[in-house]
């Protein structure tokens, strides 16, 4: 089948192309155009139900109306010359709050239009909150509903900051804004100049590699039109499959997509230039066409073990409790399989109109070169075996010895750097009143017992919350229409995205919910603080899940793939080493060399998925390669030097690749993505460098053929070669 689509589409190149052309651009508009309907911010609903926090959760949207996409802000009014407020200071406040929640915000037009766009017009739902102890401001509470990634609703609370703040102005007082919608603009604001830099950097980078490789013009831009048409597509698959469906994506997935399909992508080109290129210089006399299908039927297989390697790896997520991973997973593994289906069909079109011109102005896919680099470092593992081993293993053990001690950080990613104007006002609110007064602890009360709730039964409980350590205040009890629940909102004296408040929720306000909640109720304990609590326990029982099974599959894919006991169970330690090797360089840098309260609670699993799944991915290139060189005459040792001086230069421009594109997440102000593009790319880097070109190696030379244990390779009868010396059989890259 794989042939048969390399085939076809190197026999009909241009009709290929044009129905990529077609669809990609359609896909890709498309995926724009609906991401923000795909996607859906709140954490707490990616919870199981069981989760005590995912069912305050509910009891808030069916009890008290709140709206899964309803965004919450708080703004700070007070008077410019910094006095107290007096009582008809407070009077004009809620007078001009009230005239505010009747003006309906216009959503601005965007400067690029967008198809399908949703126009986030609205009028929003103001009400006064509360005034500080000491009279220097008053808060109110506003709500504005959309997605709060989606450009569109952050134009529309753009509108509002300055038509409120101009309202206010009019009237005498100065305001400031802070909550989730606010910081989120005020990041995206911040930091877009930045990531519009890293982005051209990134992709310049990525152009230079391959001038520097390839020295070629169409091998330098080919690589990133192709992954940037097929990557379109595969967003637009992946945003229509969920809506279809009715799946909510977590807002960083169509991010995930985007550097996983641009790393791997272009790994797969890489590996088909790379072979093309040794082709053409094995076989001048053979047209370029003639060698795009040879090549990319032979490379075709590799990739396709190495794709649905990490399909699996990805596939294995769906088994999480945590909707977050639930849906992560099998959104990139349907993107890597469009992929897959690109470099099967998309790219082999390409070759095959190139050609030679792929490489022009360069001659060098003309003549053999000379050994360099590789055929050294080939010479030298034949030579050394143990001693390049024990090197490697040495330096990922103490790379791994960072790992104890390690703890998870699950807080809500908060930007760092320079202060933005919501993170001020949030600092300003903090000096007067408790500093969760922003973004409280909630306990939702619901009757059991059919008769309906007052304050005056909830009295108890509302008292014995109060006297806790730590909750600096507790809101007046709101009741719901129906009288069926109550909400008691708790400000806590301590930043409540931290772990401080997240031990509260989940430990001493749980604890005295359950002992003191009226009898023939029923109390659930919601909020920032408490949903982040259970995610944690979330993710622990996840992790304990995931990994084994993750594992398991690929270790199953290793043997079909290799046909051997032994090869995949050296591949799978060779991983597993580089993955604690990865997670512990990443605990040393951010917990003890940067003092972060500990690595982002997701980074193990993205580690663990990105780091065995892509590279095994790499093993396989390099170990298939091995395989097939020791099917030769000769030596094991010499098969193995054989397959590092071709397979090197392709795996270690794939890495640095892959890397760079993962590394630019790493500049990114919010600490989890920080840590994620830096460990990511690090363990991609040692994957490359150590594991496949000198560990994986290493292991085959010292084990020779019974590396293949149970069917050892058997040599064949030599075969004629050709002029440079290079047997005629072609083999994988």
């Amino acid at each position: 089948m794989i042939r048969a689509l390399t085939g076809f589409s190197t026999r009909n190149p241009w009709k290929v192309i044009a129905l990529w052309a077609v669809l990609g651009i359609a896909l890709a508009i498309a995926g724009q155009a609906f991401v923000f309907r795909a996607t859906q911010s709140s954490t707490g609903s990616f919870l199981p139900p069981s989760y005590d926090s995912a069912a305050a959760l509910k009891v808030a949207e069916e009890r008290f109306g709140v709206e899964p996409d309803a965004n919450t802000l708080t703004v700070l009014v007070a008077r410019p010359d910094g006095a107290q407020l007096s009582a008809d200071d407070e009077r004009r406040i809620d007078e001009e709050a009230a005239e505010q929640g009747r003006h309906r915000v216009v959503m601005p037009t965007p400067e690029k239009e967008v198809p399908f766009a949703q126009d986030h017009s609205q009028t929003p739902e103001v009400a006064g909150l509360v005034t500080a102890p000491d009279r220097s401001f008053r808060l109110l509470s506003v709500e504005l509903k959309g997605n709060p990634m989606d450009p569109g609703v952050q134009d529309t609370y753009r509108a509002f900051r300055e038509q409120s703040r101009a309202g206010f102005a009019e009237a005498g007082f100065r305001t400031g804004f802070t909550g989730g919608l606010a910081s989120a603009v005020d990041g995206v604001d911040a930091e877009e100049s930045r990531a519009r830099v890293i982005g051209i950097v990134m992709l310049g980078v990525i152009v230079l590699l391959h001038i520097l490789v390839f020295r070629g013009v169409l091998a330098a831009l080919l690589p990133l039109i192709a992954v940037s048409v097929i990557g379109g597509a595969a967003t637009g698959t992946v945003v229509g499959v969920a809506m279809l469906t009715g799946t909510a994506l977590d807002p960083s997935t169509p991010q995930l997509i985007n550097v996983v399909l641009v790393g791997i992508g272009i790994d797969y080109f890489l590996f088909l230039l790379f072979r093309l290129r040794e082709q053409l210089r094995r076989r001048p006399e053979q047209s370029g066409k003639a060698a795009a299908a040879e090549v990319s039927g032979r490379v075709g297989t590799a990739v396709t073990s190495a794709a649905l390697t990490i399909v699996a790896a990805f596939a294995t997520l769906g088994v999480a409790s945590f909707g977050q991973f639930r849906v992560l997973g099998p959104a990139i593994a349907v993107s890597v399989l469009v992929m897959l289906l690109g470099s099967l069909t998309f790219m082999p079109a390409l070759l095959a109109v190139t050609g030679r011109r792929m490489f022009w102005p360069s001659q060098a896919h003309r003549h053999e070169p000379r050994g360099g680099s590789a055929a050294r470092l080939g010479t030298w593992l034949a030579r050394r075996p143990l001693t390049a081993a024990v090197a490697a293993v040495l330096l990922l053990g103490a790379l791994a010895a960072g790992m104890a001690g390690v703890r998870m950080d699950y807080g809500s990613g908060d930007a760092g750097g320079e202060p933005t104007a919501a993170a001020a006002t949030a600092a300003e609110i903090s000096r007067a009143m408790p500093a969760g007064v922003s973004d409280p602890i909630s306990v939702y009360v619901t009757t059991s017992d059919g008769a309906p709730l007052t304050v005056g039964r909830v009295e108890g409980l509302s008292g014995a919350l109060s006297r806790l350590e730590g909750v600096g205040q507790v809101a007046p009890t709101v009741l719901s229409e129906d009288r069926r629940a109550a909400r008691l909102d708790l400000f806590p004296n301590v930043d409540p995205h931290g772990q401080e408040a997240r031990d509260l929720a989940s430990g001493t306000v749980r604890d005295a919910v359950s002992a003191h909640r009226p009898d023939g109720t029923e109390a659930h304990v919601g909020g920032t603080a408490a949903v982040f609590a259970d995610v944690s326990a979330a993710v622990d029982r996840d992790l304990r899940l995931v990994f084994p099974v993750a594992a398991a599959l690929i270790a199953l894919i290793l043997f079909l793939l290799l046909r051997s006991l032994l090869a995949p169970l050296i591949l799978m330690l060779a991983v597993g080493l580089g993955f604690a090797a990865t997670l512990g360089a990443a605990a040393l840098v951010f917990q003890h060399g940067l003092d972060q309260p500990g690595v982002a609670f997701t980074l193990p699993l993205v580690l663990f998925l990105f780091v065995v799944a892509l590279g095994t991915d790499y093993n396989i290139l390099v170990t298939d390669r091995i395989r097939e060189e020791m099917e030769r005459p000769g030596p094991a040792r010499e098969a193995v030097a054989r397959a590092v001086r071709h397979t090197a230069p392709a795996v270690a421009t794939a890495g640095v690749v892959l890397a760079a594109s993962f590394g630019s997440l790493a500049v990114n102000p919010v600490a989890a993505t920080q840590q994620i593009g830096f460990a990511t790319a690090l363990g991609i880097l040692l994957s490359a460098f150590v594991l496949s070109i000198v560990l994986v190696p290493a292991c085959a030379v010292l084990l020779g053929r019974s590396l293949w244990w149970p069917a050892k390779p058997r040599p064949a009868a030599a075969e004629p070669a050709s002029e440079t010396g290079t047997p005629e059989r072609a083999l994988v890259p």
